[in-house]
């Protein structure tokens, strides 16, 4: 071989030879780093099967306190079901006067007990400061509480839930207007809407609220709930309602303004889709559809008062959570649906014609399409659907009379839409964060 060559070989090798020697170190660092913070959080992780209190959890204003129960059987990625006591209650009573802890060994989720420490022992819901987001006092202290859980324990952002009872169901309501970009759900036990209890006087108490005599339109209950965060456009969370008719703390009227606020929020009707009595005494309602997991879900007990939770409540909290069986949401399962999209176009503006098609074989109730529209297209109106935002990646949700899809059948939506030049219909499609067939 001519020495010549040899030379020229050599020296195309050797920057090649010099860049592997760099850039392998290089990488080992990042994933040393990688598994540095890996183990780290787990160092933060607590013992498992027991009720735990974490500190220094992050932003607190108002001095709550934080217990955590973790499964022996906790999954990858798992869920989240933020519990919020009563008044005078506590975490560990939470912890203690629910089953929400032998739910979580079933089913590996995590349940995370927010606790007061001020001398009321209630959760504020009426402060300027509580009612918008990052505002401030309690919401804000629960949610770093989240952010640590999900971080310590990679949960699904995906799945994060509230529940709660008296004082925990209206914090409940306030976690889910102040962060519904955090909540799937929630499920409020002898609450009252967002923003019935709100004082500028410094008071915890609303009279007028408890009394059940603060009345307001759906619209105007929804825009209290998207006041708290101005802009956001995104999807919001699922409501649980529950309320005997004889309560004589925080008055019965404040159920039928709950179902006036969520359903405007949800932008569903205010007549029910099914009604029907699962037990003795109750009459439960859904709006927006008929499953199990509908927009809405409103539950009346006759003759109960206000100390209505009682053990077998908390199953039917994760039946309409979704987290009484496997995978992470509600049907269909994968490649259980079709969609199919056709685009009338002009020089401006476009109209799209949108099939949705059950292809699985358990109905549908309750759902939201997921589609990102090409660059440049806006919508501006649509027809079968609620659609937000209005571009980038865009949720259409289920009107009130067509909320369920049956095996084999088919819904057609559509939207009106602007744009600069690009016309294409959406290239993928997503049913309740299932990915669809197309075509």
């Amino acid at each position: 071989m001519p020495a010549a060559f040899l030379a020229t070989l050599l020296a195309a090798l050797l920057p090649l030879l010099a860049a592997t020697v760099l850039t392998a170190p290089a990488a080992a660092a990042r994933e040393n780093a990688r598994d540095a913070a890996r183990d780290s959080a787990r160092e933060k992780a607590v013992p498992t099967a027991t009720l735990t209190e974490v500190t220094g959890f992050g932003t607190n204003p108002s001095n709550l306190r934080m217990y955590l129960y973790v499964p022996e059987s906790v999954k990858p990625n798992p869920a989240v079901v933020v519990a919020v006591h009563w008044c005078t209650g506590s975490g560990p009573d939470m912890y203690n006067g629910t089953e929400y802890d032998t739910l979580a060994d079933q089913y590996g989720f995590i349940v995370l007990y927010p606790s007061v420490t001020r001398s009321s022992k209630c959760f504020d819901v009426s402060s300027p400061q509580a009612l918008r987001r990052g505002g401030g006092s309690d919401p804000v202290g629960i949610k770093s509480m989240i952010d640590w859980v999900t971080r310590t324990y990679d949960a699904d952002t995906g799945r994060v839930f509230a529940t709660g009872i008296s004082s925990g169901a209206m914090m409940t309501n306030v976690l889910l207007g102040d962060y519904p970009d955090v909540f799937a759900a929630g499920a409020a036990f002898s609450g009252v809407p967002f923003a019935c209890f709100a004082t500028t006087d410094g008071s915890e108490w609303n009279s007028n609220c408890s009394g059940g005599t603060v009345t307001h339109t759906p619209k105007e209950w929804g825009d209290l709930v998207r006041n708290a965060y101005p802009g956001y456009s995104g999807p919001r969370p699922r409501m649980q309602i529950w309320h005997g008719t004889e309560d004589d703390v925080l008055r019965y009227p404040n159920f039928g303004e709950q179902i006036k606020q969520w359903t405007n929020v949800q932008g569903v009707s205010q007549t029910p889709t099914t009604t029907d009595s699962p037990q003795s005494g109750w009459t439960r309602t859904r709006y927006g559809g008929t499953g199990d997991q509908a927009p809405v879900e409103a539950i009346s007990l006759q003759g109960v008062g206000h100390n209505l939770y009682a053990h077998g409540m908390a199953s039917r909290v994760l039946t309409f959570f979704g987290l009484d069986k496997p995978g992470p949401g509600p049907q269909p399962q994968p490649g259980a649906c079709k969609v199919a999209a056709a685009v009338n176009a002009w020089n401006t503006g476009l109209t799209a014609s949108v099939t949705i098609t059950n292809t699985g074989t358990t109905t549908v109730s309750g759902w939201k399409l997921g589609f990102t529209l090409p660059a440049g297209q806006t919508v501006t109106g649509g027809w079968g659907a609620t659609y937000t935002p209005s571009s980038g990646s865009v949720t259409a949700a289920n009107v009130s009379y067509n909320g369920t899809i049956a095996p084999g059948a088919s819904v057609s939506i559509g939207y009106q839409a602007a744009h600069g030049g690009n016309s294409a219909a959406p290239a993928a499609f997503t049913l309740n964060g299932t990915v669809c067939a197309t075509g």
